[in-house]
């Protein structure tokens, strides 16, 4: 099973269109506290619609939590800081895909832990901020999917 590993979100809308995805797609989706935002807010249960019911959602309280817990078989995060592209990556059943919070992306520090060798990032126009949150998971995620020859999926 893959994981998507959301590092303090923000924005409700994302982390629904997140869970509607993860939840179409089997993907255990992981929650880095602090969460901008009360899991039953109106507009994350609007974009998520009733697939939460669906879903494997869970909410830690860092990160190491999340990995003590699930021990993934490697850790990817994805920034713009990232050198490598997200299609550079070899992943495997149990990888996690860790992507920051919408308005700052992951701390500097945490990036300098994962290293550089597991930093990745979306290609995109050079004059580009960033990507939305849920579009580059959706990236991100089918392409690991793609290299796993979707399993469970039809």
């Amino acid at each position: 099973m893959l994981h998507v590993v959301l590092y303090q979100p923000e924005i409700p809308p994302n982390t629904g269109n997140i869970i509607r995805l993860c939840a179409n797609t089997g993907t255990q989706l992981s929650l880095i506290a602090p969460l901008g935002f009360d899991l039953e807010d109106r507009k994350l249960r609007r974009a998520g619609l009733d697939y939460r019911e669906f879903a494997q959602i869970e909410v830690f309280e860092c990160l190491d939590e999340f990995s003590c817990k699930f021990h993934p078989s490697e850790l990817f995060a994805f920034s713009t800081r990232g050198r490598k592209l997200h299609s550079d990556a070899k992943y495997s059943n149990g990888s996690a895909l860790l992507f920051g919070p919408e308005t700052r992306g992951l701390p500097k520090q945490l990036l300098e832990q994962i290293g550089t060798k597991q930093t990745h990032r979306i290609p995109m126009h050079k004059d580009s901020r960033s990507i939305n949150l849920s579009n580059a998971v959706a990236i991100v995620l089918f392409e690991a999917l793609r290299q796993l020859e979707y399993p469970f999926l039809y």
